[in-house]
């Protein structure tokens, strides 16, 4: 992992998008085409792209150690989603079906050809919904950390339901949550959450926590962060992994650390016995994202999934005449 190069400089060619009004940032990395023995012309390059989802309150900026790695052999592109890093902070209704939408109409501007998805936390689950609500779009994903929110409401007794909505709604108000999100968005309070969600502490960087602080020093950032945060304690977050995983029917990898604190990885196993056609990888001694605690690992992973899944390997072609 290369730290001396500055992390802007080590995400691709970043550019804006215009989705339903709002500024999006995305940004993308193709191979190079010059590694052909000479006189075979360009390499062969309709592999499988790939897009990249970020978890919760993380953006572009968390694949930093993996964008360059995995665009060596397929065209990557990654997206903040609406009301994260650097794009708007837009006064919506956030959903997973919201953020689905997104990348399907990013998908459709850009590229039009089936993707994979990758995906860690909340990005993993947008990767789920996307696929179920876009089959033409989604040719295999891969999730990491994968919450199911559904598990959590049916723990709930039905009586007492309404209550614990009650109490979601009063929390997630922004009378509450704006005076909190000016605490939580300091730099210390950042870091002392990155250490619940890394297993390693040296891999919670002073950039790691520049990319975490950043963007909620944007205008809205405080009001889309009241709006967020109400999408991801329930409220408008669905769908249930246990409903959607069984429907898919195309190559999945779900990849999870044994030291995850946010999400049990005993849920992993469950997962797998929804589906046949999802694989499982367990990593020791990794937290809640893997692509970022052991990007080498990972990015190793994900190759040689997509080789497996897809047959897909490097080519060199004839040149044109």
């Amino acid at each position: 992992m290369d730290s001396t190069v500055h992390w802007q400089q080590r995400v691709g060619n970043q550019r804006d998008w215009v989705w339903r009004g709002w500024q999006t940032r995305y940004t993308y990395i193709r191979p190079a085409q010059n590694d052909c023995p000479k006189g075979t012309g360009r390499a062969n390059r309709k592999t499988t792209p790939l897009i990249l989802l970020h978890g919760f309150g993380a953006s572009i900026g968390h694949w930093r150690h993996n964008l360059e790695v995995l665009g060596e052999h397929h065209t990557v592109y990654a997206l903040d989603m609406l009301g994260w890093g650097a794009s708007q902070k837009a006064p919506v209704n956030y959903s997973v079906h919201l953020w689905a939408e997104q990348i399907y109409d990013f998908w459709k501007a850009f590229i039009r050809q089936p993707v994979v998805l990758v995906g860690n936390s909340l990005g993993s689950l947008v990767c789920l919904a996307a696929a179920a609500a876009y089959p033409d779009m989604v040719q295999g994903i891969v999730m990491m950390s994968l919450p199911d929110p559904s598990l959590e409401q049916e723990a709930i007794p039905a009586m007492l339901r309404p209550i614990v909505m009650g109490i979601k709604n009063i929390v997630a108000s922004p009378l509450v949550l704006k005076p909190l999100f000016h605490v939580l968005r300091r730099p210390n309070i950042v870091r002392r959450w990155a250490s619940i969600a890394y297993a390693n502490p040296e891999a919670i960087t002073d950039e790691l926590v520049e990319i975490l602080v950043g963007p909620s020093e944007d205008r809205g950032s405080a009001r889309a962060f009241s709006a967020l945060f109400k999408a991801t304690i329930g409220i408008n977050f669905n769908p249930s992994v246990k409903t959607v995983l069984p429907t898919l029917q195309i190559p999945m990898l779900l990849i999870w650390g044994q030291k995850d604190r946010f999400i049990p990885p005993a849920l992993a196993g469950q997962f797998a016995h929804y589906n046949e056609k999802l694989e499982l990888l367990n990593l020791e001694d990794v937290g809640h994202c893997p692509h970022d605690e052991c990007p080498e690992v990972v990015n190793q992973a994900i190759l040689d999934w997509i080789y497996r899944s897809f047959g897909e390997a490097k080519q060199c072609v004839a040149p044109e005449l």
